[in-house]
């Protein structure tokens, strides 16, 4: 009887020490994730974070998408990445991190929720829906005397000169605009925003400040800037879902090889992984005003309309021929400036 209680006692103890955290399969040690995500969302992440994964220290690195593959670029002639985890911007990016050989594949159990389109042999996955819209104030202009269209965006005169948007150098939702404004108008668009005097922002903050003030009529941006300001400040600024489809990005996340990550700590990392597409991280994505890739989510941000609705009528983003045609794409833009 001693014998059968002292066994049950170690069963016991062993499944209490499992489900308190210390089970062989809890995610521990390092992991630093390069992120062009706002860091008002990266401060909500690490404390959601810090509670699910208390073995791991969980490092982000913030920086726009053209610096961080900049960084990358740097780092990888050194045989090794600063990170084990990479979430940017856009797929295209991804696309090429996978032909260069730097990703890890891992099959997630979260795959098949997905809404968005994500690497069938594991290498990258949609991890959150930037959405690129227009936004204008309505304490200064009207709606109707504002381009509601990224077509008038570029083309309506008595927007002349009172309008801007991020730098594609910099941006890599901005490259996946100027892909899909290329495919749908052709490289005339390029030039029709030259003669609109169209002004170009390195953030979002300066552009957002002359847009309040009324010396832009509209700005063309990501929704999440807008709904953000709205919810945290009460602002009056209002998103214009474009008439000729908001353009949808779906950002990814992707797991660094372990022959070049940081800190060689890819088990975890697909861990953390999981946990950013489950419902349980799409949650927090969504707090973050940035729309759920997951097709049994419903929640949207703060101040949005349903995901399904932007999607039914999204301008497409040829991902592919993004990555192909990235520098061109930024050569003719530029050649218009």
């Amino acid at each position: 009887m001693k014998k059968i209680f002292c066994l049950t006692f170690i069963l016991a103890l062993s499944v209490s020490v499992l489900f308190a955290g210390g089970g062989q399969d809890q995610p521990k040690g390092n992991i630093t994730i390069y992120t062009s995500m706002y860091e008002e969302v990266i401060d909500i992440l690490k404390k959601e974070l810090k509670k699910n994964f208390p073995r791991c220290t969980i490092d982000f690195v913030y920086g726009g998408t053209g610096r961080i593959e900049h960084a990358i670029e740097v780092e990888r002639k050194s045989g090794r990445l600063g990170c084990d985890i990479i979430m940017t911007a856009e797929p295209s990016y991804s696309i090429f991190l996978k032909k260069e050989g730097l990703l890890h594949q891992y099959i997630s159990k979260e795959a098949f929720n997905l809404a968005f389109e994500y690497d069938m042999e594991g290498y990258w996955y949609p991890v959150r829906v930037n959405n690129m819209v227009l936004a204008y104030n309505p304490e200064r202009f009207a709606k109707s005397d504002v381009p509601n269209s990224f077509y008038d965006f570029a083309n309506d005169a008595r927007a002349n000169g009172a309008v801007s948007m991020r730098n594609p150098n910099i941006s890599g939702t901005s490259i996946a605009t100027l892909a899909a404004l290329r495919d749908k108008y052709g490289y005339e668009y390029f030039d029709a925003l030259s003669k609109q005097n169209v002004s170009i922002e390195y953030g979002t903050a300066e552009a957002v400040r002359k847009l309040e003030s009324g010396e832009y009529k509209a700005i063309m941006i990501l929704e999440e800037s807008i709904l953000q300001l709205r919810e945290k400040r009460g602002s009056q600024l209002e998103v214009i879902y474009p008439a000729d489809g908001t353009v949808m990005i779906p950002s990814t996340i992707m797991i660094v090889n372990n022959r070049m990550s940081a800190n060689k700590n890819t088990k975890s990392a697909e861990k953390i992984l999981d946990w950013f597409l489950s419902k349980e991280g799409q949650d927090v994505i969504v707090s973050g005003w940035m729309h759920s890739v997951r097709m049994d989510f419903s929640r949207i941000p703060f101040g949005s309309i349903q995901t399904s609705r932007i999607r039914e009528s999204g301008m497409p983003v040829d991902w592919e021929n993004t990555l192909l045609q990235k520098n061109e794409i930024i050569s003719r833009f530029e050649a218009n400036r």
